[in-house]
């Protein structure tokens, strides 16, 4: 699991480490991080939780749990890495995928690709995300 933290809201991704690939990915409010990190563990025991050292890491780090393994990791630069990311998870379509990649804005909340690319650089290697782009709280925008 990987979590691009910030004051207000939070990416969150879920990997399944053997299959290499994205299980869920969430954008939340970041009081909501607890809630789904419960979720999730039902789903699939958490290994490591892969923290980027931003915005609110330290307060976000102390709601967790102590039992949690957390490594905490430089996330400088992923804003911008999570743009490029989303594009070649989800290429544009129609009239859009004629315009220069860098002119185009995603239409999400990048924080879960925060997430991906912060995951994707500590463990070196690029991880598939065959799922639909993730929306905030499961809603469109």
């Amino acid at each position: 699991m990987s979590v691009d933290p910030g004051r207000s809201k939070c990416g969150l991704v879920l990997v399944d480490s053997d299959s290499n690939c994205v299980i869920e990915g969430k954008v939340v409010a970041t009081e909501g991080v607890h809630d789904i990190l419960e979720i999730w563990s039902k789903l699939a025991p958490i290994e490591l939780l892969v923290l980027g050292n931003g915005t609110a890491s330290e307060s976000l780090r102390n709601q967790l749990p102590a039992d949690l393994a957390i490594k905490l990791v430089d996330e400088r630069g992923t804003t911008l890495q999570a743009r490029k990311r989303y594009w070649q998870l989800w290429p544009p379509k129609g009239w859009r995928r004629l315009l220069p990649r860098g002119l185009l804005l995603p239409p999400v909340q990048l924080d879960a690709v925060a997430a991906l690319v912060i995951l994707e650089s500590d463990l070196g290697r690029i991880i598939d995300w065959p799922g639909p782009a993730p929306f905030r709280n499961g809603h469109e925008q």
